[in-house]
């Protein structure tokens, strides 16, 4: 039988104006920056233009996942797109990454070639991306606390905020000390930072894509949460994992020591759906009842 604990569950409102607002914004950061870069010959300005443009990208990305997401069920799609959020998340996980790359690779290239670069113009621009992507990291940190496509996207424009940061105190340097190895050294250090976050989002939105058990849960431990109620003699071939953000499900088989009536049934599901609801904030259960069924009941797991 299968419920939905919904009179304690409650779905994020996400605000989809707000990265309708981050979008255009990025727009200006990217076309301001390209510019910039190849006007002073800054590498790093290049780069944090690219890394601002696949923000674009995965914000659009994100913003249609977000459309989908809010979408009814329907025959043929039994679940909606509420797992689009999560694929969004993993794509943009993966730009990240891609693009880190790319600019390391860049890096390492220019130097042992540092060339002059125009540092008034990439302390300007700097500070431009700084006002900006601190902007939509402001609108959207409220959102990338429930959700991961949106923590995708803050993460994203976190990242270009400290990129931005990192190339105007190059800049300064460059302007002042005429250090114009920095430029190199501060897109590589950008890359690796990139890398670093793209995999720990990469990481998350995989196992969710996997329906991997979530880190915060132990199965042994829901399992015998259930099993102490007196009617119950097991719980079995145990399920567990996120459709999405909002929604964490189990299915199991539960095998009785009685022969019970359905009416029984459904008084003892609701205590146990009340028990994994407020000590493991599990939402959607869908358990089917057994008694004196042959089948290895001393497996908690099994395909």
């Amino acid at each position: 039988m299968s419920t939905s604990y919904d009179h304690n569950h409650e779905h994020h409102t996400l605000q989809g104006r707000n990265l309708i607002f981050s979008i255009l914004l990025n727009i200006l950061i990217t076309l301001s920056q390209a510019i910039g870069g190849l006007v002073s010959g800054s590498l790093s300005l290049l780069s944090d233009a690219l890394h601002n443009f696949t923000d674009v990208i995965s914000l659009i990305i994100s913003y249609i996942a977000n459309r989908l997401s809010k979408q009814k069920a329907s025959i043929n799609r039994t679940f909606g797109f509420k797992r689009a959020e999560i694929l969004a998340a993993f794509i943009n996980s993966c730009t990240l990454i891609v693009i880190a790359i790319l600019l390391i690779i860049e890096a390492v290239k220019r130097f042992s070639d540092p060339h002059v670069i125009a540092s008034d113009l990439v302390i300007w621009l700097s500070l431009l991306g700084i006002i900006a992507n601190g902007f939509s990291v402001v609108l959207l940190k409220q959102d990338s606390k429930s959700n991961l496509n949106m923590r995708s996207a803050y993460m994203h424009l976190f990242t270009d905020m400290i990129a931005s940061v990192a190339v105007l105190i190059g800049g300064l340097l460059m302007k002042f000390f005429q250090m114009y190895w920095i430029d190199s050294v501060l897109t590589f250090l950008i890359g690796v930072y990139l890398i670093w976050v793209g995999y720990a989002l990469l990481i998350t939105a995989t196992k969710m894509l996997m329906l991997f058990t979530p880190s915060h849960i132990n199965v042994k431990d829901v399992v015998r949460s259930v099993n102490k109620f007196p009617i119950v003699n097991k719980l079995h071939h145990v399920h567990i994992w996120n459709l999405n953000d909002d929604e964490l499900h189990l299915e199991a088989h539960l095998d009785f020591k009685e022969n019970i009536t359905l009416t029984q049934f459904n008084d003892i599901l609701f205590q146990i759906e009340t028990v994994l609801h407020d000590k493991f904030n599990i939402n959607h259960v869908n358990i089917q009842p057994e008694f004196n069924k042959k089948d290895p009941k001393e497996i908690i797991v099994q395909d």
